[in-house]
C-alpha cells in the first residue's frame, strides 16, 4: 500500500508535469511566432534622423536580420523549455515518490502497529493479548476495535470449549471405566458360563471401542486448541520412546520396524507431539499386512525438523490420500474396527502439527502402503 501511494503520487506529478511543460512550451511557442507589425513596420530610422522605407536596401537587410535572430532566438527557447521539462519533471516526480513514501509511512503507521500485534497474537495463540490501539477515533481505531472485540468473543469460546472438554473427558470416561471393571468381574466369577464370558468378552471389546474413540475425540480436541507451553526437545527422543511401546504390538502382528533417528531439536508440547508420532506409528503398524515392514526417520532441516513414517500394505491410491485426514474416513471402505482404532488418528495428526506450525504430507508407495511426513518448526537456539 505504502509504494502504491508513492507511485500514485510519483505518477500524478509526472503527468501534471509533462501536461504543464507541454503547455508552457505551447504559449512560448506562440508567443515568438512571426509578428508582421512588429517584424515588417512601414519604415525604420536609424540614428534617429535617417529613415528607411519598405523594398529600399537597408531596410530589407535589417528586416532578413531581425527575422534571422527571431528564428534563432526561438529556437534556442524552445529548446530551453524541452531541456528544463526533460530534466526538471522526472526529478521533481523522484521527490513526489519521496514525500509520498515518507507521507504513506506516517499515515500507515497506525495500521502498521495493528498489523504487527495481530500478527504476534496470530503467531503465538495467545488470545489474551489486546491490540488496545489509543489513537484518534478513525478507520484504524474502529478496525482495531472491532479486531479486540473479536479476540474477546474468541477467547469466551475457547475456555467454553476446554471447560466443556474437561467436563466430557470425566463425564464420558467414568461410566465406560465403571462399565468395563463390571464386565470384567462377571466376566472372571468362577461360577461364569461360557455364554457369559464370551457376551462380557463382546462386552469388553464394545467398551474399548468406544474408549478409543472419545479418547480420540478428545486428543482432536486438544490437538486444535493453542500451543503455549511451548518447550524445546528432541523429536527423536519422542520417536524413539514410541517404537520402544509398540514394539509388542509390532511383533504380535508379525511387522518389522526400522528406525533412523537423527537429531532433531524443536519447541512445542512433548506430550502432544508424542501423541501425533504415536498415531502414526499404530496407522503404520495396523494398516499394514502380515511381515510387514515400517521405517520410521527423524532428521533436521534448515529451518524444520521431520519426522517420516512409511509403511508396507495395500497399494492406496493417490486420490484417496486426501481422504484418509478426514475423521471416521478409512481407504477401500474399510469399516471402523476396535482393533484398527477409532478412525481419527490422522486427523489428530493434522491438527497437532498445524497447532505447532507445522504440515503433514503423505504420498502412496510403489510397492504399496504409504509414506507420511510431518514437518515441525526446528528450534533455532540449537545448532
Amino acid at each position: 500500500m505504502r509504494l502504491r501511494f508513492a507511485l500514485t503520487c510519483a505518477g500524478v506529478f509526472l503527468l501534471l508535469g509533462g501536461l504543464t511543460v507541454t503547455g508552457v512550451y505551447l504559449v512560448v511557442r506562440q508567443s515568438l511566432e512571426y509578428r508582421g507589425a512588429l517584424l515588417t513596420p512601414a519604415a525604420i530610422t536609424v540614428d534617429g534622423w535617417r529613415t528607411f522605407r519598405r523594398l529600399e536596401g537597408p531596410y530589407e537587410v535589417a528586416r532578413q536580420r531581425a527575422m534571422q535572430v527571431r528564428v534563432v532566438y526561438q529556437r534556442d527557447t524552445l529548446n530551453s523549455v524541452r531541456t528544463v521539462g526533460l530534466y526538471a519533471v522526472p526529478m521533481t516526480a523522484a521527490v513526489a515518490f519521496g514525500l509520498g513514501w515518507w507521507g504513506a509511512g506516517l499515515a500507515l503507521r497506525p495500521l502498521g502497529k495493528v498489523t504487527e500485534t495481530a500478527r504476534r497474537v496470530a503467531q503465538s495463540h495467545d488470545l489474551t493479548e489486546r491490540i488496545a490501539y489509543e489513537g484518534a477515533r478513525e478507520e484504524v481505531r474502529e478496525l482495531a476495535d472491532i479486531y479486540d472485540t473479536m479476540l474477546d468473543r474468541l477467547a469466551r469460546s475457547f475456555d467454553g470449549q476446554r471447560r466443556f472438554i474437561a467436563n466430557a473427558s470425566h463425564e464420558l470416561r467414568t461410566p465406560l471405566t465403571i462399565n468395563r471393571t463390571l464386565v470384567d468381574v462377571a466376566v472372571r466369577r468362577p461360577d461364569a458360563t461360557d455364554d457369559v464370558k464370551r457376551l462380557g468378552e463382546s462386552l469388553l471389546l464394545v467398551n474399548t471401542r468406544h474408549e478409543r474413540l472419545i479418547d480420540g475425540l478428545l486428543a482432536l480436541a486438544e490437538g486444535e486448541r493453542a500451543v503455549l507451553d511451548r518447550r524445546p526437545f528432541d523429536l527423536s527422543d519422542v520417536a524413539e520412546h514410541v517404537l520402544d511401546q509398540a514394539a509388542d504390538e509390532a511383533a504380535e502382528r508379525g511387522v518389522s520396524m526400522h528406525r533412523l533417528l537423527d537429531s532433531a531439536p524443536t519447541v512445542g508440547e512433548a506430550v502432544l507431539v508424542e501423541r501425533l508420532v504415536q498415531n502414526l506409528v499404530e496407522n503404520a503398524v495396523r494398516h499394514n499386512h502380515p511381515k510387514g515392514e515400517v521405517w520410521v526417520t527423524t532428521r533436521r532441516r534448515t529451518e524444520q525438523v521431520e519426522v517420516v513414517v512409511a509403511n508396507t500394505g495395500l497399494p492406496v491410491p493417490a486420490y484417496e490420500i486426501e481422504t484418509i485426514f478426514e475423521p471416521f474416513r478409512r481407504l477401500h471402505g474399510d469399516r471402523l474396527r476396535s482393533d484398527r482404532g477409532s478412525g481419527l488418528g490422522l486427523s489428530i495428526v493434522r491438527v497437532i502439527a498445524e497447532a505447532h506450525g507445522g504440515t503433514v504430507t503423505a504420498r502412496p508407495r510403489d510397492e504399496g502402503g504409504l509414506t507420511i511426513t510431518v514437518e515441525l518448526p526446528a528450534d533455532q537456539s540449537v545448532p
